[in-house]
């Protein structure tokens, strides 16, 4: 692996795995403690909107998801202000329609020849220098909301009624928070695709969670632990040839199993 360090498709491989981690750790902790995890499923399907778009009218396809993925949160954030128990009928919804919209809209493109396939797996090894721009601002927006609004979203996270008693604007940060969620998943899905975002969303978390005792210090460790996981699958796809995406998740997934039997242990 350490010969491969020296190819730029390598190096951007790894720069992103860990911006996407950390991302993912902040963000996947919100989305944890908000009880939003089919979010996170139906944002990246419902994305595959703004990439069948992107492709037909020939526009970036990461602008293009990203901008489907934005307007989505914010139809869901206004349809489930009031209503978040209803959540999960207007998500599939849009996780439904996304796709109808990114597959029809693909279907009338005249002979594309853009590889689909690593939008559903991810395509870490082909992560551009624009790309990896976007997710540097991107966490970046995403720590400076945390540092400077973290009480705030702590409020809105836990119990928004006392949020909104303490004079919190609680739809300004509902809506904040399923839009960094939006490009959150966005970013995920050029790691490890969106069938398997929620994995890269929640299992770091899971682990985080039980060995934290506040929303920050989960943030902190689910990024670390994210990072370890990306680390460690592109080094085990690397080896064995295999699709970095699912190498990612299957390392992540046995990650937990084993966490789970000596956390039981204890």
């Amino acid at each position: 692996m350490i010969e491969a360090l020296s190819f730029e498709f390598i190096q951007h491989a790894l720069i992103a795995g860990i911006l996407v981690s950390f991302a993912a750790g902040i963000i996947g902790s919100l989305i944890v403690v908000n009880r939003m995890v089919f979010l996170a499923g139906g944002m990246a399907h419902a994305s595959y909107g703004g990439i069948g778009m992107a492709v037909y009218f020939g526009f970036p396809i990461f602008l293009g998801a990203s901008l489907f993925a934005v307007a989505a949160a914010i139809l869901i954030a206004s349809l489930t202000m009031q209503t978040r128990h209803r959540m999960d009928t207007f998500i599939g919804l849009i996780w439904a329609v996304g796709m109808a919209i990114g597959v029809i809209f693909i279907d009338l493109t005249p002979g594309y020849n853009v590889d689909m396939m690593s939008y559903l797996f991810g395509s870490i090894l082909a992560v551009s220098t624009e790309d990896i721009y976007f997710m540097a601002a991107l966490l970046a927006v995403i720590i400076f909301v945390i540092t400077f609004w973290y009480r705030d979203i702590l409020a809105v996270s836990y119990d928004s009624e006392y949020a909104k008693l303490r004079g919190v604007n609680v739809k300004l940060f509902y809506t904040l928070i399923l839009i960094l969620s939006a490009l959150t998943v966005v970013i995920a899905i050029k790691v490890v695709g969106l069938i398997l975002v929620i994995a890269m969303l929640t299992i770091p978390v899971y682990i985080a969670e039980k060995l934290s005792r506040s929303l920050l210090s989960m943030m902190i460790i689910s990024g670390f632990v994210a990072t370890l996981f990306t680390l460690t699958g592109l080094w085990f796809s690397y080896t064995y040839n295999l699709t970095s995406g699912a190498s990612i998740i299957l390392i992540s997934a046995a990650s937990l199993g084993l966490f789970l039997l000596l956390y039981k242990g204890k």
